[in-house]
């Protein structure tokens, strides 16, 4: 089962990598870019045997302990291929 968590800073934390990509779009000329926000993404391949249910609570538990930082990041988890019967 391919599955996917994505990390980003949360809302109220302060973004200076975004800030810097959002100054260089404009400087480019792409006036219309108003704010950006810089995160990343993991692409996790989970066994096949898990239960939809088993997979999605190992990757919230991987994602909170191990992948993002809860203090200033949240994530979310997402499915991209289902458990086989």
């Amino acid at each position: 089962m391919q599955a996917r968590v994505h990390v980003s800073l949360k809302p109220s934390v302060l973004d200076p990598q975004g800030k810097t990509i959002g100054h260089a779009l404009n400087e480019l000329g792409h006036r219309g870019i108003v704010d950006v926000r810089q995160g990343k993404y993991f692409d996790v391949q989970v066994d096949d045997s898990l239960s939809e249910a088993d997979a999605r609570q190992l990757l919230e538990t991987i994602a909170h302990d191990v992948l993002a930082n809860p203090v200033i990041e949240e994530y979310t988890v997402e499915l991209l291929s289902e458990a086989k019967a």
